[in-house]
């Protein structure tokens, strides 16, 4: 039966409710400014009428209402979408981290402009084209000298920046690493305390929104995916693992690359192993490190280490007007002090492999001729090019010297090719794309037919057995001996890391120019002072195929270069435009459903004011009743 005073009971409830949705609306308007808040609606629900069917059920028409409950309060927002935020955030993070830095780059390349290495190199060529016209003059051996000289500070420069730029990408990785894992075990944390507010039966709307705003921090600088399937295990995933799953955060450490102690590698804190993102800030800077500055860097040491190389190479043969010979141009540091490039990598004591640069077969050829030999080169590469980093060149019987030479510099291999002025087939390692192998260093020479062999008199016999291989000491011992006419295959060691910094004119020229060559010897003569040859031949190295990559002459490498660059530029602008535009818009429809509407909040308050108002009014009428009964009846 029905109590005479289950009025009250539903007045109080009303009251209740309503008070607590103003309450609600109080908290959206008081935090519409809090980032990361999303509103809040409370959810009314009729209370169980009194009558429910069952045996001992009253007999009355019915059931009779006892007013009204709060459900729940919920937050209002939208999942799906905020998934799309997280993507959406990550690639604007990504682009912006790349603009920026692409941006410094293209300011370092200052192309076109007169201090670019472009400008001081072309400089530096007129000056051995003014030699070869004054070969006699004091003068102009002081211009090349001053040329030489300042086109070395200009590739120091260079270098420079791009290294001071590198150095910073990678402090802000390790500040970026820092930042994570504050995030990592902030929502470590936050996920405890909200699975505690769950089984207490509330909903933790506040924790909820403090999460997601750690969640769309920590995609800014990863790329990640969340997993709210089950409420109490919230996982975020990156790169296919956990980094938080509950209660349970597996943050990242930082441990010295081998190859540059300089720089930090992302590991897994547990297990050590080394980890590579795809998105997001962290994954911009460490494609910025290891690929594009390292590329660039490398592109610099390239140039650089074919420059000296190929000046130093006809300057030996020249001579001075003082009647030198045999002086290089500019000073080249080898990677290693062992005469023949061995170097003990395992650092136990044995040497175990050869760092060699430049090799040059012992037999003269001639570009236009046909080989009349048939087989496959075999040459090193890089881990992507072809399985066990190596790439297969065939060659045909109907194929020229010259046509040899373009496949093997279009191969991908990490191996160049060019006759030398004598006519020698001259092989030279080039910048490695993998990160832990050294650059300008030849890794795998093999033939299976003749042509290396007996044809350009490089290796002592075809197939494995006669292969260069560097992963072993004396390598060049394994190079062929010398030809009939007494002549044998020549070696290089390879370059000190980073030639571009360490690049400089031979102090012994510095201290006198007139040791600068310009003459070539005469049928075994020492070059007469009026000769200018020598300066003439390193003066056409400017329009000459140096075979330094795919691009054919010097002109052709700056033009690709500085391309590249703009090219990066370019795309990074464009593609941070995009994203921006998504972003926003993706952020702009997530405010319009979870935002806090002031009208929109003032028109509830108004609603549940009145209905606290009309609660109020309700008790008032029953206690009137009430005291109608209980004070007027039977007097």
């Amino acid at each position: 039966m029905q109590s005479t005073f289950s009025g009250l009971e539903l007045a109080k409830r009303g009251i209740m409710a309503h008070q607590r949705a103003l309450q609600t609306v109080g908290h959206n308007l008081t935090n519409a400014s809090t980032e990361g808040y999303s509103r809040q609606r409370v959810e009314f629900t009729p209370t169980h009428p009194l009558y429910r069917p069952g045996l001992n059920r009253a007999e009355t028409p019915g059931q009779i209402g006892q007013g009204v409950d709060i459900a729940r309060v919920e937050r209002v927002r939208d999942e799906l979408l905020d998934r799309r935020i997280i993507t959406a955030l990550g690639n604007e993070s990504y682009w912006t981290t790349r603009e920026r830095y692409v941006l410094q780059l293209e300011q370092v390349y200052n192309e076109p402009g007169d201090s670019s290495v472009r400008s001081l190199m072309d400089r530096f060529w007129d000056g051995w084209q003014e030699l070869s016209l004054y070969p006699d003059q004091r003068a102009s051996r002081e211009a090349v000298l001053q040329r030489g000289e300042a086109l070395v500070e200009g590739v120091r420069n260079r270098y420079q920046n791009l290294d001071r730029i590198r150095t910073m990408v990678e402090e802000e990785i390790r500040g970026g690493v820092k930042q994570i894992n504050t995030l990592i075990s902030d929502i470590s944390d936050l996920n405890r305390e909200i699975v505690k507010v769950r089984a207490a039966g509330d909903n933790p709307n506040d924790l909820l929104d403090r999460r997601d705003l750690l969640v769309d921090r920590l995609s800014e600088h990863l790329d990640i995916t969340v997993d709210e399937r089950n409420p109490d295990e919230f996982s975020v995933y990156t790169a296919g693992y956990h980094i938080v799953q509950g209660r349970i955060a597996r943050p990242f450490g930082l441990e010295p690359n081998r190859q540059n102690s300089g720089y930090s590698e992302v590991v897994w804190s547990h297990s050590g192993e080394a980890i590579r993102f795809r998105g997001g800030s962290l994954g911009a800077l460490q494609e910025l490190r290891d690929g594009d500055l390292r590329e660039e860097i490398q592109a610099l040491d390239t140039l650089v280490v074919n420059v000296a190389d190929l000046v130093n190479e006809i300057h030996r043969e020249g001579y001075g007007v003082n009647g030198r010979s045999g002086v290089d141009f500019f000073v080249e540091h080898p990677a290693v002090l062992d005469a023949q490039g061995n170097i003990d990598i395992n650092q136990d004591g044995q040497l175990d492999h050869s760092y060699i640069f430049r090799v040059s077969g012992a037999n003269s050829l001639d570009l236009k001729s046909q080989i009349g030999l048939a087989g496959t080169l075999r040459l090193s590469a890089s881990s992507a090019a072809g399985p066990g980093g190596i790439v297969e060149v065939p060659y045909r019987a109907r194929d020229t010297v010259e046509d040899v030479i373009a496949r093997i510099n279009n191969s991908g291999a990490e191996v160049t090719a060019r006759l030398n002025r004598q006519g020698q087939l001259e092989l030279k390692g080039t910048a490695a794309a993998d990160r832990d192998t050294p650059d300008f260093v030849l890794r795998h020479l093999e033939d299976s037919g003749q042509f290396l062999t007996g044809y350009s008199g490089l290796l002592s016999e075809s197939g494995p057995a006669g292969a260069f291989v560097w992963n072993q000491a004396d390598a060049v011992l394994g190079l062929r001996g010398e030809n009939s006419l007494g002549a044998s295959p020549s070696y290089s060691v390879a370059p000190l890391q980073n030639p571009s910094g360490w690049i400089a004119v031979n102090p012994e020229i510095q201290r006198e120019p007139l040791s600068i060559a310009s003459s070539l010897s005469v049928a075994g003569e020492p070059g007469e002072i009026g000769d200018g040859r020598a300066a003439q031949a390193i003066a056409q190295i400017r329009n000459t195929p140096v075979g330094i990559g795919r691009e054919e002459t010097l002109d052709d490498y700056f033009a690709d270069s500085v391309a590249r660059v703009g090219l990066k530029g370019e795309r990074a602008e464009l593609s941070l435009r995009t994203s921006e535009r998504i972003r926003k818009d993706l952020t702009d429809l997530r405010q319009s459903i979870s935002g806090v509407n002031l009208d929109e909040e003032l028109a509830q308050m108004i609603k549940f004011q009145h209905g606290y108002q009309a609660a109020a009014r309700f008790i008032t009428t029953v206690d009137r009743m009430l005291d109608t009964i209980i004070n007027r009846l039977g007097s």
